[in-house]
């Protein structure tokens, strides 16, 4: 098994790797169709936006890891902004579900796009292959960093090359034209909804994060943990862009929404034939199961620091291996359970929430307790912190008219968190959690 921290185990190259992994795989397979309903034909501008929004936000986890690096940044972040308290631990778990949302919605487009060419499979087979392949990326993070990082980096040239490649292709074929923008490249078009589909653009970019969960495990990390980011973000929005244009170029907006969960599969078949609908679904294979092994190496690291600072709760069952392991079989039950129990855009619209709410807790701290010792620019923290409530606000209202409880539900679910986290850190003082902790060392100690 691998060991739990391994400083400089990962290069330049296999952060960038992590970060595009994450990304690519939750992003334009999991997201076009829901983002192309809110914008209409304005869905590629939307992501490009969405971008901004995220790079904006990044400012503030590049500034913070380059002066602290560890191998759970943003425990750390929040941890250094508020203490040990329920704002901190309660913005951590967010962070943590918001991965693991983001893990069943990969795991789902994973079961959607191997099905597509068999045309109308049973509704049983995506979550059971939901489940398998979520099952395959908690055993393969068992395995060194190294290894992972190889993996990632061969992953990261299948997706963004397999993907530019055809994206480029479907645009040649249908003769550089947009058919998305036939009638108009606003038609249908309003500004909360293309607000709205900024604000579910930017979970295609919050991978970026697991570049930032890593710092201590980098190398070089106050110089590459930024680096990362920067080269991250650029890559997939390019990659974005050109993939929406693409399959903007096949598909009207009402044939793309139709084939939501499989929209750039369905977009490769009326430009490339059956082989580029192939191809496609090769490459969106390989990038939700990159996706997922980036994410789970990086959640199951944050939550162990978490675990370490007595924040939260922790039981071994009588599991073996240390608390790492443990972390990866939990996030795989409760990822596998969301990932039946919910569909895609019930997972983005959740998973959405909790992050934008985290992040706006962590640019407020960073702004009022921390931007001096990290020499962070006060105007960039708060217009992080404005876009982020501006497509918050859009995004729930907009989609609080079509589906209310998942919306309601969302923010319920934060109230919860904290609510719990309130009562975990009240009832378990630092130093009862201190002396439990050596209880629990000094027993299991004597069971080895």
């Amino acid at each position: 098994m691998a060991d739990s921290y391994r400083e400089g185990s990962l290069s330049l190259r296999g952060a960038v790797a992590m970060g595009t992994g994450v990304m690519v795989g939750a992003g334009i397979f999991a997201l076009t169709g829901q983002v192309a309903a809110l914008a209409g034909p304005l869905f590629p501008l939307a992501f490009l936006t969405a971008a901004g929004v995220a790079g904006l936000g990044a400012y503030t986890y590049v500034k913070m890891t380059r002066a602290n690096p560890s191998s759970g940044g943003v425990a750390m972040i929040l941890t250094q902004a508020y203490g040990r308290t329920a704002v901190a631990a309660g913005s951590a778990m967010l962070m943590a579900l918001s991965m693991v949302l983001n893990q069943a919605l990969v795991a789902r487009t994973f079961g959607t796009y191997l099905t597509v060419p068999f045309g109308d499979a049973a509704g049983w087979i995506v979550p059971v292959l939901a489940v398998a392949v979520i099952a395959g990326a908690v055993a393969i993070n068992l395995a060194r960093n190294e290894a992972i990082g190889w993996m990632q980096t061969v992953g990261a040239v299948v997706k963004i090359g397999g993907i530019g490649l055809l994206a480029i292709a479907a645009l040649a074929a249908s003769g550089w034209s947009y058919e998305a923008g036939s009638e108009g490249l606003t038609a249908g078009t309003s500004v909360a909804g293309f607000i709205a589909a900024t604000g579910l653009g930017v979970l295609a970019y919050k991978g970026f994060t697991t570049i930032t969960n890593s710092g201590g495990e980098l190398e070089n990390p106050s110089r590459n943990v930024g680096r990362a980011i920067v080269i991250s973000l650029v890559l997939c929005a390019v990659v974005y862009v050109i993939v929406a244009i693409g399959a903007g170029s096949s598909l009207s907006v009402d044939e793309i929404v139709e084939a939501q969960d499989y929209s750039l599969a369905e977009a490769a078949r009326p430009a490339l034939g059956q082989w580029g609908m192939w191809a496609t679904v090769v490459v969106a294979v390989v990038a939700c199961v990159t996706g997922l092994i980036s994410s789970m190496f990086a959640v199951s690291r944050m939550l162990t620091m978490v675990t370490d600072m007595r924040m939260i709760p922790h039981r071994h069952f009588g599991m073996p291996g240390d608390v790492r392991h443990h972390m990866l079989v939990y996030l795989g039950v409760v990822a596998a359970v969301l990932a039946v129990a919910l569909d895609m855009g019930q997972i983005a619209a959740v998973g959405i929430i909790f992050y934008l709410v985290m992040d706006m807790v962590i640019h407020w701290g960073v702004l009022r307790r921390l931007r001096h010792d990290v020499e962070a620019k006060a105007w960039v923290l708060v217009s992080a912190l404005i876009a982020d409530a501006v497509v918050l606000t859009a995004f729930a209202v907009v989609r609080g008219q079509e589906a209310p409880w998942v919306i309601e539900g969302a923010f319920a679910g934060v109230g919860l968190v904290y609510a719990l986290e309130a009562w975990y850190l009240r009832t378990h003082p630092e130093q009862d959690d201190e002396q439990d902790h050596e209880t629990s060392s000094s027993d299991e100690s004597g069971r080895s």
